[in-house]
């Protein structure tokens, strides 16, 4: 579990980065969740962008999406969603202390 001031301070290092995936009408399926976990072990903090004709809203997604990947969820702004998750070979990011 993170704090609210770790929470902040990812906030502002996801402001620059760019959504690296879409999720659309489809959903989410096992590959979708796949891509998602590879991507947070390589780069620990993502971006994604939830479509207008998605069937869910992004902060039921963002519930889904951090339990199924057992990542922090960090925001939704909009129609975006960031997670964290800590990688487990080469951690980069070092969080506030609590």
């Amino acid at each position: 579990m993170i704090t609210s001031k770790q929470r902040a301070y990812l906030r502002g290092l996801a402001h620059d980065l760019p959504a690296i995936m879409q999720i659309g009408k489809g959903g989410l399926n096992e590959n979708m969740l796949k891509t998602f976990s590879d991507a947070l072990e390589a780069r620990e903090l993502i971006k994604l962008h939830v479509l207008e004709n998605s069937g869910e809203s992004p902060k039921d997604l963002i519930a889904a999406l951090a339990e199924a990947l057992e990542a922090e969820p960090v925001a939704v702004i909009g129609k975006k969603i960031v997670l964290y998750r800590a990688s487990e070979k080469k951690p980069t990011i070092e969080l506030p202390k609590a």
